[in-house]
């Protein structure tokens, strides 16, 4: 499967974002899919992950109640929409998709996306 990750950009704190990954090669209900980000000087890190239906959903304590993951498997597309953003959200955020059960860890994840960067001033 190839995941394209769009949708970041420039935002003020306090805005709200909403990114995109766009699957193809296979149907993206076979996976489960997370989000992850790495700022600069940083290791990548887990933000939020959804089970194949969307009925299971994790989320990192730094984002939880602030962002929400969905996806759309008639579109083969997985948002993650971020409300409140604060400086600290500055990242590339990574979607990633997993074969076996929902995860926090960038090991558990099998295919990964190209990132876009969300940047957020103060």
């Amino acid at each position: 499967v190839q995941l394209q990750a769009s949708g970041g950009g420039l935002v003020q704190a306090g805005d709200s974002l909403r990114l995109s990954c766009a699957a193809s090669g296979r149907t993206l209900s076979t996976y489960i899919m997370g989000w992850f980000r790495q700022a600069p000087g940083k290791e990548r890190e887990f933000v939020a992950a959804i089970s194949r239906s969307g009925s299971i959903t994790s989320y990192a304590d730094s984002v939880k109640g602030r962002s929400t993951i969905s996806r759309d498997n008639a579109k083969n597309t997985v948002y993650l929409q971020m409300n409140s953003l604060k400086p600290e959200d500055t990242a590339v955020y990574y979607c990633a998709a997993d074969e076996s059960e929902v995860a926090r860890a960038v090991r558990e994840y099998d295919y990964w996306g190209q990132g876009t960067l969300v940047t957020v001033s103060s």
